[in-house]
């Protein structure tokens, strides 16, 4: 019984020595996922226009400055690169290097957007009630080629446009306005350059089949918070052709065969235990409208032993815009 003993705790000490092993190696490589994003009424034009998306990089690095994950970037083919949020561990971070660097090896940035995540800082500073400046974060990386889509970024193909809308300012009622609370209620300032922003992003008109819709946002828009909106007269759910989000990791833990057992999203019931494994990440559709959730690069920092993922590839993904076959 005492040999049998042994050899059962030196096979369990195995395979945690093996799982050990791989999770290091695996956190520390990279996937490019490719998917086609079918539209009904795509214009020719448009056929083929290629988006990159980088999400949750939350500080980690692939190789001395980058050097992997940059490489990786630099071999593929597009036309737009979003980075959909949590670049940084936490708002209070002043680690920006691991982002900076990267973005600095970056050879394609023509049309370079970024949104916000919950562990980035917010994107202004206010240095009195009456004024507001871009935070310091997004001062550094606008100098090295990434633009903060705080409206709409539009990219001109032929006839044809591509519209690129921060996704929670895009469903705000142009009839009811912009509306701040909080500390930031009395700032004349901040108040008229978020009005603006929203006249910005109010032409856009359903009825224009030629252009493409393409909405950011670091949380996925569930189910449930689509009918909210579509049934709220303070909003306005736009014919997007596409959403594209983050946030989720993948669910960071992954088991064979089952997949994420937890995402961080109060939506769901039990708070996101268990979640729907169709809406945890990839491409999904719901009443017409698709979104794709990408699984991302980094590992949040909740529980900081266990900042690393399981049975989880980090990936950057590229996807492409294509025309339903008649």
């Amino acid at each position: 019984m005492r040999k049998s003993g042994v050899k059962v705790l030196l096979f369990i000490l195995l395979v945690f020595v093996v799982l050990a092993i791989y999770t290091v190696w695996d956190n520390n490589r990279i996937k490019v996922l490719e998917q086609e994003i079918v539209i009904d009424d795509l214009t020719e034009e448009l056929e083929g226009f290629t988006i990159l998306q980088v999400t949750d990089l939350h500080e980690k690095e692939f190789g001395k400055n980058q050097e992997k994950l940059i490489k990786e970037i630099n071999s593929l083919r597009y036309d737009a690169i979003v980075f959909t949020g949590d670049m940084l561990v936490s708002g209070l971070s002043e680690n920006y290097h691991p982002y900076y660097t990267l973005i600095e090896g970056i050879n394609n940035k023509e049309n370079a957007l970024y949104i916000p995540g919950n562990s980035d800082p917010n994107n202004y500073e206010m240095p009195s009630e009456q004024t507001f400046q871009n935070h310091d974060f997004i001062k550094g990386m606008e100098k090295r080629g990434v633009n903060l889509l705080e409206s709409i970024h539009s990219i001109k193909v032929g006839s044809a446009n591509v519209h690129f809308v921060d996704f929670e300012l895009s469903i705000i009622n142009p009839k009811r306005g912009f509306v701040i609370r909080g500390a930031n209620a009395n700032n004349a300032s901040f108040a008229k350059h978020q009005q603006n922003l929203l006249n910005e992003i109010s032409f856009l008109n359903p009825s224009e089949d030629s252009n493409a819709l393409i909405a950011l946002n670091h949380y996925p828009i569930v189910d449930a918070r689509i009918n909210t909106i579509k049934n709220d007269p303070l909003y306005v759910f736009r014919d997007y052709d596409l959403i594209m989000a983050g946030h989720y990791h993948g669910g960071q833990y992954r088991l064979p065969f089952i997949g994420a057992f937890f995402v961080p999203e109060p939506y769901y019931e039990n708070s996101g235990l268990f979640p729907p494994k169709d809406r945890v990440k990839g491409l999904w559709e719901y009443e017409g409208t698709k979104q794709y959730v990408s699984a991302g690069l980094g590992s949040s920092k909740t529980i900081s032993f266990l900042k690393f993922r399981l049975f989880n590839t980090p990936e950057i993904n590229v996807l492409t815009l294509k025309k339903a076959s008649e």
